[in-house]
């Protein structure tokens, strides 16, 4: 296992919630867009998008657990593995005077929810400030491990 081991997993998950917050971002932004992208010559609302993430090694839990009690290091990190679109189905407002309404009246809209994407940013900020903390806990072991060779 290497002295810097705990430090790079630290740094992994900052990279992973600090991708997690930019998607969060980018979903609040584009909460009221309805033309995100034409298709088939029809605009659809901007859709919804989540961070997949995943363990960096990529192995199962019962190889992890094994690696860990045999002392051979506890894993890698995490990674984000993909960014995929939020498959639920758009809103639906009656609104004829709507310049993107249906022949019925009808407007779909983004299928972001601001209040979903808070809690996600909230989850994100302290997964963020958890690493972080992390990060400052070993650095402070290190300054002691060098104060004791004085």
């Amino acid at each position: 296992m290497s002295l810097f081991n705990g430090l790079n997993i630290s740094a992994s998950g900052l990279t992973a919630n600090r991708l997690r917050m930019d998607v969060v971002s980018s979903n609040i932004a584009n909460a009221n867009t309805n033309r995100a992208e034409l298709v088939n010559g029809e605009w659809v609302p901007y859709r919804r998008k989540t961070v997949e993430l995943s363990t960096a090694g990529a192995s199962p839990f019962a190889k992890q657990l094994t690696a860990a009690m045999e002392n051979k290091g506890a894993g890698a990190g995490v990674k984000a593995s993909a960014i995929r679109e939020d498959a639920t189905p758009f809103p639906v407002t009656y609104d004829p005077e709507h310049p993107d309404a249906d022949v019925e009246g009808y407007v779909r809209t983004s299928n972001v929810d601001p209040i979903k994407e808070m809690v996600d940013l909230m989850s994100a900020t302290r997964s963020y400030e958890a690493n972080v903390t992390a990060m400052n806990a070993s650095k402070s072991m290190f300054m002691k491990a060098l104060e004791i060779g004085k």
